[in-house]
């Protein structure tokens, strides 16, 4: 790491590890990733780490964003936004290190200096799904997270639950739906659907953050909501609505060859608003309509059982770093696994980082634990 300068007659020093924060990017998500920064870059220890932030514009384009933290926050009237730059910045490998270039139009690029981990903040396509996970470790970069293809398993909502099955973890109904397979043929698929029963459960199939999902309580309205999915995604999963409490446990890589660390399990309630399940306002918007209660009101067989099958979830798709895992818990005891996401909301009152907070890990110290992580990682096939 050659970016920081001794002056003379000072101790030596260790530079700071350069922790580049990246948010915003090209998918539906764009705003959620931008309200995640803002709560990383308030909470990341500027006195051990110097952090660069860098947005991804809803074009593609990466630019050096600014570190005000209200300005990526939900806290204006309109969703927070990066906007595009006549400056992009590129992340090269110079002279062996990892160096941020800034170019513009008729300008000699300049080097920003070396990187020694990427923070990936973001959500959905072009960036939880192993796109920008592949492009860095093209690059050779440390970052934090799921690798490429536990990245792009955790995306895919049809692949995942095949995964899932695989390794014998308990799996709703449900039916995937290609683009071809509905133009070709709707009539199929609304009978596939039709004997799941209803409710059920319409979802683009790598959207996340409750984008497109609509709850269906009859067959006359199916294919508006397949239609409001396919806006996100021409590929879907159509869900059984299972009767159950949805309880989430948060995962954490361990350290070396240890086993994933899990968080004590926690309950999501939705406090009506209209409401019907855990969607984008009531995720990110609406301070009062979901509340976490941690650990979840069940019993502690039940519990240690959500634990041990959350970290066999992180295992079974290879996932690094963090991860969240859903489940429906039904008033039979069964514990059926919704999904696993790999790159959960991050901002102080999303789900992962209270889990851990009620666990006795701080918001603070859960981005150093990460990053920690990611430092100590090897590049490569691993």
């Amino acid at each position: 790491m050659s970016h920081n300068n001794l002056t003379s007659g000072e101790p030596a020093r260790l530079p700071k590890p350069r922790v580049a924060v990246l948010f915003g990017g090209r998918s539906s998500e764009h705003a959620v990733s931008c309200v995640t920064a803002a709560g990383v870059l308030g909470a990341i220890n500027k006195d051990k780490y110097e952090v660069i932030p860098i947005g991804i514009a809803k074009s593609g384009q990466w630019v050096l964003a600014g570190g005000d933290t209200a300005q990526w926050s939900l806290a204006g009237a309109a969703l927070p936004e990066v906007a595009p730059s006549d400056q992009t910045v590129t992340l090269a490998e110079i002279g062996g290190e990892h160096q941020l270039i800034v170019a513009a139009p008729n300008e000699v690029p300049q080097e920003l200096g070396t990187v020694d981990v990427v923070f990936p903040l973001l959500h959905g396509p072009f960036g939880e799904d192993g796109t920008i996970q592949g492009l860095l470790e093209l690059s050779d970069t440390r970052y934090v997270g799921a690798g490429v293809l536990a990245s792009a398993v955790g995306m895919d909502k049809h692949f995942m639950k095949v995964v899932f099955e695989s390794a014998g973890l308990h799996v709703g109904p449900y039916v995937a739906v290609t683009d071809r397979q509905w133009q070709k043929d709707p009539e199929a698929v609304r009978k596939q659907v039709d004997r799941l029963g209803f409710p059920v459960f319409v979802k683009p199939a790598r959207a996340g953050s409750s984008m497109g999902i609509s709850k269906v309580d009859s067959l006359e309205g199916l294919d508006a909501a397949i239609e409001e999915a396919r806006r996100h995604d021409l590929k879907l999963v159509i869900e059984a609505g299972i009767v159950g409490r949805e309880i989430e446990c948060a995962v954490l890589e361990g350290r070396g060859t240890d086993a994933p660390r899990t968080s004590m399990p926690g309950e999501i309630s939705v406090a009506g608003g209209g409401h019907e399940f855990y969607d984008f306002n009531a995720k990110y918007v609406e301070d009062d309509a979901a509340s976490l209660s941690c650990p979840a009101d069940i019993p502690d067989e039940a519990i240690a059982r959500v634990r041990d099958l959350a970290a066999a979830a992180f295992d079974a798709v290879g996932a690094e770093g963090l991860s969240r895992v859903d489940f429906f818990y039904t008033p039979d005891g069964d514990l059926f696994i919704n999904e696993i996401n790999t790159m959960p909301g991050f901002t102080p009152k999303s789900m992962y980082p209270q889990m851990w907070a009620a666990s006795g890990l701080g918001y603070a110290d859960l981005i150093d634990e990460l990053i920690h992580l990611a430092l100590n990682r090897k590049t490569g096939l691993r």
